[in-house]
């Protein structure tokens, strides 16, 4: 008779939102789809944050109320008719419900006032236009009657880039400006309006002979973690970095050019790959994030589509200055850089090996006996893509370096468990968040001189919080330096708590040689440190941009600190 216990698994929430609900606007991703944390995951969290089983009985703030139609909007009935006359009844709302969801992105404090039934900052009405002419009435509107104007993309800002705490209007760009306007096989581009989303985006791409007519078959290379419900507009205002940016490069160096309607007129940037013309204003705009006009189109780069030819590849090291010489000296190394690459310091390190069930196998034994040991191990994962030789002699020397640094080769199995939940993971943040376990992540842009004393400094800061777990990794990498992506989980509720927490971190990462965001943008979360960032001369130039642009200040009013 088997008498060993049987192991506690929660009853984890599997069932859609309902609709209207404030679930409904905060769970992430598709409303059928959910993800809870492995058993190792699981007894991970327990242990480090000093939970029983007791905990993780009773959920908390699931948020299911019903919204109420409870905000009257402040734009006058005249005013909301000129807007119906633009998009049509069908193409505006500004029910209580609309208002909020589109109001709000996937930031952990959006979260938590959702979950608390918090209604904040939200617009006054919400318009769906269908085309460039529809946005240049709206903003001419706008800019007359001096209402503040919001953009909304995919709606998965992480920064509270989409609240209005002044009100006025948001404009929805993924259900209607979504379209290919033109592909280029000659120059390898594609020029799309700025409300397509990621997924249709890479389809589109991958099935080029089919959907584009092409001969070739294409990719955008830009794969954030919110690659499904994410915009391609919102990439590019938002300066994002997909995982494969060491590779295809930043949402930055993909864009071409980019089309704006702005309340003192509308305008196109040139296409050409490269031009000594000045100042770029096309480099000016990006990561503008809606704070100087409206973007309506953008004209990216796409790549050759060879997934034949990926290799996925892992290496484990003994430590975290070996791993980072490592992806130091691949970076700097002029042979070519793949795709994928990342490491992880030795918390993440365990944790993965837990999550993946690598833990106590014979993998992990090996390792032991290589003098791989738990607690100061470190993680190298990445893929490599490309033309077939190049994919093979750029394994080659990755596999040299790794050598001269210690780095044991674990084949491409470990890579191949991560590639398979990178864009799932996010949705066992809901799952833990109804246990009132918060999980979130900050990351910065550092210098690779830099880099020890930036992750000691935020470290330190955060594990002095009781029973808290820091997973660190850097999944982003240039010649001169990389990212640290830092992922806090804790049992907290209390906002005014969380955000001083937070404050802290970010304060801890601007005092380290830390860049405020990487590749998540500004928002209203970072807006407040902009100034001692970049100084008093830098944001009055971008004052002086967005007075030009804008002298209303109607466009997102105070984001990126204006």
């Amino acid at each position: 008779m088997n008498n060993k216990k049987q192991d506690f698994i929660p009853d984890w929430l599997e069932k859609e939102p309902t609709q209207q609900s404030f679930r409904s606007i905060f769970k992430w991703g598709a409303k059928d789809c959910f993800k809870n944390p492995s058993h190792g995951f699981f007894n991970v969290i327990k242990k480090e944050l000093g939970l029983s089983d007791n905990e993780f009985q009773t959920p908390v703030n699931l948020g299911e109320k019903i919204v109420g139609n409870t905000q009257k909007t402040t734009i006058h009935p005249t005013d909301i008719q000129q807007f119906e006359k633009i998009v049509g009844k069908k193409n505006l709302s500004f029910d209580t419900y609309s208002r909020l969801k589109y109001s709000t992105g996937k930031s952990m404090e959006d979260i938590i006032n959702l979950r608390q039934e918090r209604i904040e900052n939200i617009c006054d009405i919400v318009l769906h236009p269908r085309n460039k002419e529809d946005i240049t009435k709206i903003v001419e509107l706008c800019h007359i009657k001096k209402i503040p104007l919001h953009v909304y993309g995919g709606g998965s800002s992480v920064t509270l880039g989409l609240a209005c705490p002044k009100g006025g209007v948001t404009l929805v760009m993924n259900t209607h400006m979504n379209k290919v306007i033109e592909f280029n096989a000659i120059n390898q581009t594609i020029t799309v309006e700025s409300g397509m989303m990621g997924l249709e985006y890479e389809d589109l791409l991958n099935h080029a002979p089919g959907k584009l007519n092409s001969k070739n078959r294409y990719t955008g290379g830009h794969f954030p973690q919110s690659f499904e419900y994410s915009s391609v507009g919102g990439w590019v205002v938002t300066l994002g970095s997909g995982q494969s940016s060491s590779y295809y490069g930043d949402a930055s160096d993909i864009v071409l050019s980019q089309e704006y309607v702005t309340p003192t007129g509308s305008f196109k940037t040139h296409d050409f790959p490269a031009t000594a013309t000045g100042p770029k204003i096309n480099d000016i705009m990006k990561g503008s994030e809606g704070c100087f006009g409206v973007l309506v189109a953008v004209t990216m780069k796409v790549f050759q589509y060879q997934p034949e030819t990926s290799k996925e590849f892992t290496f484990m090291f003994p430590d975290f200055e070996k791993v980072q010489n490592a992806a130091r000296q691949i970076s700097q190394a002029e042979f070519g850089m793949p795709s994928i690459l990342r490491f992880s310091d030795p918390e993440e390190t365990d944790i993965a090996m837990k999550m993946y069930g690598i833990e106590g196998g014979l993998l992990d034994k090996f390792m032991v006996l290589r003098g791989m040991k738990s607690g100061s191990r470190c993680l190298l994962m990445g893929q490599t893509d490309g033309e077939k030789s190049f994919v093979k002699n750029l394994f080659k020397q990755i596999k040299k370096v790794c050598k001269s640094n210690k780095g044991v080769y674990l084949t491409g199995y470990p890579m191949k468990k991560w590639r398979k939940g990178r864009f799932s993971d996010p949705y066992m943040r809901d799952t833990l968040n109804d246990f009132g376990v918060l999980i979130d992540t900050l990351e910065a842009s550092v210098t690779w001189d830099h880099l020890s004393e930036l992750y000691s400094a935020v470290r330190n800061y955060i594990k002095k919080h009781p029973h808290t777990i820091c997973m660190t990794h850097a999944s982003h990498f240039y010649a001169q330096g990389t990212n640290l992506y830092f992922i806090f989980i804790t049992k907290m509720q209390d906002i005014d708590e969380f955000r001083i927490f937070q404050r802290g971190i970010i304060e801890k990462i601007e005092g380290n040689f830390g860049s405020l965001s990487h590749h998540h943008g500004i928002g209203r979360m970072m807006a407040p440190f902009m100034e001692k960032h970049l100084g008093e001369k830098q944001m009055d130039v971008l004052r002086a941009i967005k007075k030009h642009f804008d002298p209303h200040n109607i466009m997102n009013p105070g984001g990126l600190g204006l």
